[in-house]
């Protein structure tokens, strides 16, 4: 597989929540295609079954930038490259994207299942129920912290949160919701590693929550 002579083009694809099962026939195909796989270590755990061609480019967050210059060089030397992100692009990769989008001409996207779409299954939600926020981002958690408060007093809409990793957890955001004046007794659901062969799931009170001393998973989804 070759990159397309109209400009420097790369492929973004979302591998699913965690079991390769829920990659898209699409997705598979883009990888088993590429001259190079790019993406942070435990996402290219995923895929690496159908990456058999290609050189893998693990990253980090203290290197990405330094692996995509080197994928994207690449690129423009001739060969193809897939860029891999967790779950669909349209919710938490959007860093990502924009990383890949600086540094090339085109971008061609495959979306993925969503561990949102796991959970909700999980619990028995439907999308035209819930408000989704997410602190998956550098800029703006205090409004989407705010919007959490606001929807959670008014009790009419499931929410569905995907917490910050490592800095921002379900007990500190619960602990957090508590101050900001939301009853300790409304009830809550943790998901960790949906889809993984030690997926766990946790329920009880917000105040409960807040009390959890013991780490979370950093694939964590909140309802």
């Amino acid at each position: 597989m070759t990159a397309a002579t109209d400009g420097t083009r790369v492929t973004i694809i979302g591998v699913g929540p965690g079991d390769n099962g829920f990659l898209t026939l699409k997705g598979k195909q883009a990888i088993e295609e590429a001259d190079l796989v790019a993406g942070f270590q435990t996402v290219l755990n995923v895929v690496i079954p159908f990456a058999k061609n290609a050189e893998l480019c693990p990253m980090a967050y203290r290197d990405q930038e330094e692996v995509l210059d080197y994928a994207v060089g690449q690129v423009k030397e001739g060969k193809s490259l897939v860029v891999c992100a967790w779950g669909d692009l349209n919710v938490s990769a959007k860093e990502l994207l924009d990383r890949v989008r600086r540094r090339v001409d085109h971008v061609d996207l495959v979306p993925g299942i969503s561990s949102v779409q796991i959970a909700m299954s999980r619990s028995g939600i439907s999308l035209e129920d819930v408000v989704f926020i997410t602190l998956h981002r550098r800029d703006g958690k205090e409004s989407a912290l705010e919007e959490l408060v606001y929807y959670l007093k008014d009790g009419r809409r499931n929410i569905i949160l995907l917490p910050s990793p490592y800095d921002l957890m379900p007990a500190g955001i619960a602990a957090g919701v508590i101050e900001d004046g939301v009853p300790g007794d409304h009830r809550m659901t943790v998901y960790q590693r949906l889809t993984h062969d030690d997926e766990q799931s946790w329920s009880g009170s917000v105040s409960e929550c807040a009390a959890i001393t013991t780490d979370f998973s950093d694939l964590s989804i909140m309802i």
